[in-house]
């Protein structure tokens, strides 16, 4: 192995995925110079295995649903999908697996880059060792984030490797439909997969460990997703978990917990997620290797002032999305850090404090009906000492929502702070409410008074219209 000579970057990131890439394109921004390693392909998780090619195989099914309720078009979309066609589109959506166009990206914006696996090794020094075996040395003058993002966790069930289950990786990337698919885990991934494979044609089978759907949103939201996957012939059941799994020939089989056997071609186990620490040398800095990082509101590591953890790295809102915001943080604080100034904006919505992590997490499951919310639920409310109010209301009884589908099912909820008269939180459920989310984030993080929000008038007859009649109903409940 042949050691260069040390480069100097201002900035060092580790992890060339969409958070990783924002980190870097900040700095460069800021007329920082910018080096970025990445051990596999450039774009990340999100562009590859997780939002992009997991959104290239819902759009067809909830397109398809969404049509079977519309008069006059219904007849026309009765048949099964495409799957070969969706398959082949989701192809496209991740370039077929090759990071050409992101690497084209990186070099216009001026970020150099360094394939292989990159390590801290003690204060402002990484070593990358690269797929040929060369090694480079990187220091930085400010500041390194690592940005390596998280990994699928597979439960500790005996002879689970022999199995050769699929993680999200593999539910994103398949080639073909398994006749047969369960599918463990109730949360995000779980029922965005279910919805897929069921109506790419898979018999999907989804057991859920606790009561209901998607824990972390409002109840409602899991009970009305749950309801339609089992009218599209999905068998969902709660209160079961996986209590072993072996594959007999071609076939898995499982038990659960409540004594029922299931067998299928394929399971993918959306059970939860690690950081991928555990070998980026955080034992060099004094650090637990594995371990999620303790950042502040800037994303610089507790106990530092030059290391940063930037997305899933930090636990604090595994989204991409969300990664991407805290990476314009973190690269306008070591942006300012770098140039001397003496106080950062780290006060709440300050321009280095990353404040929607806990108050306006905006979030769209892409199922059918699909589910948005932003900001805390009624019981996260509650749970914080706040004095709110649920607001609730049928969104069939909004006009754009009867034109938008026959027999539309959906609901609507606002958390109105009694104190503030703002929103804690807004969540929705329906068909197309995906894009009514961008309205509440701004409503939230905009503190926007409820008297105010009278005078923001929706355009008729739109699903919007929703939020006339909640502020109605929080009027009347007054």
């Amino acid at each position: 192995m042949t050691e260069t000579e040390t480069n100097v970057y201002d900035v060092v990131v580790l992890g060339a995925g969409p958070v990783g890439e924002n980190v870097a394109d900040r700095a460069r921004a800021a007329g920082l110079s910018a080096a970025i390693v990445e051990s596999e392909l450039v774009g990340g998780e999100c562009s590859y295995w997780a939002c992009m090619p997991s959104k290239a195989l819902l759009r067809p099914a909830i397109a398809r649903a969404d049509a079977r309720k519309v008069p006059g078009l219904s007849q026309a979309v009765q048949g099964p999908l495409d799957a070969s066609a969706v398959l082949a589109h989701r192809d496209y959506y991740t370039s077929n697996w090759k990071d050409d166009g992101q690497v084209q990206w990186l070099e216009g914006v001026g970020v150099d880059l360094y394939r292989g696996h990159g390590r801290l090794d003690g204060p402002r020094r990484v070593t990358v060792e690269g797929p040929d075996g060369e090694r480079h040395v990187l220091t930085a003058r400010h500041a390194v984030a690592v940005s390596t993002g998280t990994r699928a966790v597979l439960p500790d069930l005996p002879g689970i490797a022999e199995v050769k289950p699929w993680t999200s990786r593999e539910a994103t990337s398949a080639q073909a439909v398994p006749g047969r698919l369960v599918v463990v885990g109730g949360g995000v991934v779980g029922v965005e997969m279910a919805t897929a494979w069921q109506a790419l044609g898979s018999q999907v089978t989804l057991l859920v460990r606790g009561k209901g759907l998607l824990p972390r949103m409002e109840p409602f939201a899991g009970e009305l997703i749950a309801e339609a996957l089992g009218e599209a012939g999905a068998d969902v059941r709660t209160g079961a978990s996986v209590e072993s799994v072996t594959r007999e020939g071609g076939t898995v089989v499982v038990t659960t917990s409540t004594g029922d056997r299931i067998e299928a071609d394929e399971i993918l186990f959306a059970t939860g997620r690690a950081p991928r620490t555990d070998d980026v040398g955080l034992e060099t800095v004094g650090l637990t290797p594995g371990s999620w990082l303790e950042v502040d509101d800037s994303l610089r590591v507790t106990g530092t002032d030059w290391l940063y953890g930037v997305g899933d790295v930090n636990h604090r809102a595994l989204l991409t999305h969300q990664g991407k915001y805290q990476a314009r943080i973190a690269g306008a604080a070591i942006a300012a850090r770098a140039a001397g100034v003496p106080l950062l904006e780290t006060d709440t919505w300050g321009a280095h404090s990353a404040t929607a992590d806990l108050a306006a997490v905006p979030q769209v499951v892409f199922t059918d009906p699909e589910a948005g919310s932003v900001g805390l639920s009624l019981a996260e409310a509650e749970q914080a000492g706040h004095r709110v109010r649920a607001v609730d209301v049928d969104l069939s009884t909004v006009a754009g929502a009867g034109l938008y589908a026959d027999g539309y099912r959906g609901r609507a909820r606002m958390i109105v702070d009694l104190d503030s008269e703002t929103l804690r939180g807004v969540t929705f459920v329906g068909p197309g409410v995906g894009e009514l989310v961008h309205s509440a984030t701004i409503a939230v993080v905009g503190e926007v008074p409820v008297n105010r929000l009278w005078h923001a008038v929706p355009s008729y007859p739109t699903v919007s219209e929703v939020w006339l009649r909640l502020l109605e109903a929080y009027r009347d409940s007054k």
